[in-house]
């Protein structure tokens, strides 16, 4: 059977973030069940396009799914179960921010098939976070990590961040320690990254330092925050296999790297997005609209009416997304799966650009495998571009 995964959303949080531009926003209660109501109907519609599919891994990611009670979550994997074909070792995965949902109920989280936690932390600054616009202290983080190991999980990612106003080197080296000693299975670390439209946005366009905003960390520190993360987390044991990823043995995670490997996957509420036959779309953005439509048109209608800016992928989109999102991993890009699938060797398509950036020791052929130098990471948007074909080379 193919591979499928499957991404759900759930737009609801306590409050926004100062730095997030995700497609969320704090709701009552009658507009959560209204919404999953909605969601249901279109997992359940699209069991269609499941058939001769195996789905690997399931990640339910807003927002924060963890303001949903553990009966909701269930509601929404009983969906899943009995719409897809679900492998019997699926990873299945919810984003839980601490502040959110009672800790003690984290075995009845982990009673619904939830089998790998990711836990969104960013700092373990007290400060830091309330700069972040955080609802929870390091505290309370301490709490949902020690509540979810009691309650059997095995399988735990900290999603961490870095440059953030007013954080020192120093402080980021504190969080990586406090980290690292807890023993998670995974983590994911991210430089901050100013969105236009957010509060951090509009506060730091014009200057890194604005008046009554800590500063930014200027480029230096930002780039030793960079440095530190790879040798502290090597040093206790993390395997970075993504830019920004790293993992203790046998817990990598598989959703992430099968988006990597384009592997197909199905995108459920408002501004999921999908990829199916090499056709991309996403779902519309307004979750009164999209739960409107669930009332008011048959599924097959609605399922139709809320997708938005559909796509067909060309032969060299597809190649240049495999080099775009392959090259991510430390294991790089297969040039026997780049054959299979495209019918072509690699040299025939991007023989003259790997020429040139192996020479600039920017990229490493070896084992059948091409994947970026330490060079080549650190400058990784500009390799990239390199494998960004012109429109008459498309056949």
């Amino acid at each position: 059977m193919k591979e499928l995964e499957l991404y759900i959303h759930i737009p609801f949080c306590v409050r926004k973030c100062a730095y997030c531009d995700f497609l969320s926003g704090p709701a009552g209660e009658p507009e959560r069940e209204e919404y999953l109501e909605a969601l249901v109907k279109e997992i359940r519609s699209a069991g269609d396009m499941g058939r001769g599919c195996q789905v690997s891994s399931v990640f339910l990611g807003g927002g924060t799914p963890s303001i949903l009670t553990p009966e909701q979550i269930g509601g929404i994997l009983c969906a899943v179960r009995e719409t897809f074909t679900l492998a019997k070792d699926a990873e299945i995965t919810m984003e839980y921010n601490p502040g959110t949902g009672e800790s003690e109920r984290m075995a009845d989280y982990l009673k619904t098939g939830v089998n790998r936690l990711s836990i969104g932390l960013q700092s373990a600054d007290d400060g830091e976070l309330r700069i972040l616009g955080r609802i929870h202290t390091w505290k309370e983080f301490l709490k949902t990590y020690e509540e979810a190991r009691k309650a059997g999980c095995d399988n735990i990612n900290i999603d961490l961040m870095s440059a953030i106003p007013g954080q020192t080197l120093n402080s980021y080296e504190r969080t990586l320690e406090k980290i690292c000693r807890l023993l998670p299975d995974h983590v994911s670390a991210y430089s901050l990254i100013l969105e236009e439209g957010t509060p951090f946005g509009n506060w730091y366009e014009k200057s890194p330092h604005p008046a009554g905003h800590p500063p930014l960390p200027d480029e230096e520190t930002e780039r030793q925050m960079y440095e530190r993360t790879k040798e502290i987390l090597h040093g206790y044991g993390y395997e970075r296999y993504e830019i920004s990823n790293y993992a203790k043995e046998g817990k990598m995670c598989r959703h992430n790297i099968g988006y990597w490997k384009r592997v197909p996957y199905l995108g459920f509420g408002v501004g999921a997005a999908s990829l199916w036959k090499e056709k991309r779309w996403s779902n519309i953005r307004d979750r009164r609209q999209y739960v409107a439509l669930w009332k008011e048109h048959k599924p097959r209608e609605a399922s139709r009416m809320i997708r938005e800016d559909m796509q067909m992928i060309s032969v060299r989109e597809a190649q240049e997304e495999t080099f775009f999102l392959g090259l991510r991993m430390m294991e790089g890009v297969s040039e026997s799966r780049f054959e299979d699938t495209f019918g072509c060797a690699i040299e025939d398509v991007y023989g003259k650009e790997l020429k040139k950036l192996e020479a600039d020791g920017l990229v490493q052929r070896e084992g059948g495998k091409i994947f970026l130098t330490d060079r080549g990471i650190d400058i990784s948007n500009t390799v990239m571009t390199w494998f960004l074909q012109d429109e008459e080379e498309e056949e």
